[in-house]
């Protein structure tokens, strides 16, 4: 019974640090190109987190916990086939000024461009771990169950 115990609290600590490291780890992609040239553009290559496969594209720490995708050198719709547009992802110093994740025009460095904010580990990428969810359900029920049977 105490050796049950032992390991029921055990599993409830690992997966408390789980949950908790994981939201520190904030990663953004680094990454600029211009029309076809490079991969920094959509759509994305799916292997993000080996990016030393992928010219150009850095896996990077971003202390803020912000990244963003900007798209210049359009206006209106985006073509794929448009040479002139310029696709760049980073981390941001800072949040937005409300927090809130989101995608508009807007100027930079007066240019007209469309910029997109989000706040989570490689947010800026086009493909989201398919691994995040299940393993937070599966700490999540793993706590409930830890605690209702004490």
């Amino acid at each position: 019974m105490v050796l049950k115990e032992v390991n029921d609290r055990v599993k409830l600590f690992i997966s408390y640090n789980y949950v908790y490291i994981s939201g520190l780890q904030k990663r953004c992609i680094k990454c600029r190109s211009r029309g076809e040239l490079g991969s920094c553009g959509d759509p994305f290559p799916t292997n993000v987190t080996e990016s030393e496969d992928q010219v150009g594209i850095h896996v990077v720490a971003c202390p803020s916990g912000w990244c963003g995708k900007m798209i210049e050198g359009t206006t209106g719709a985006f073509r794929t086939d448009d040479y002139g547009a310029a696709t760049q992802r980073m981390c941001l110093q800072r949040s937005p000024s409300d927090d809130e994740e989101r995608c508009a025009y807007t100027m930079w460095n007066h240019k007209k461009v469309y910029m997109c904010f989000c706040t989570g580990d490689l947010c800026n990428s086009a493909v989201r771990s398919q691994l995040v969810l299940p393993i937070l359900l599966l700490s999540g029920l793993s706590i409930l169950y830890n605690y209702y049977q004490t």
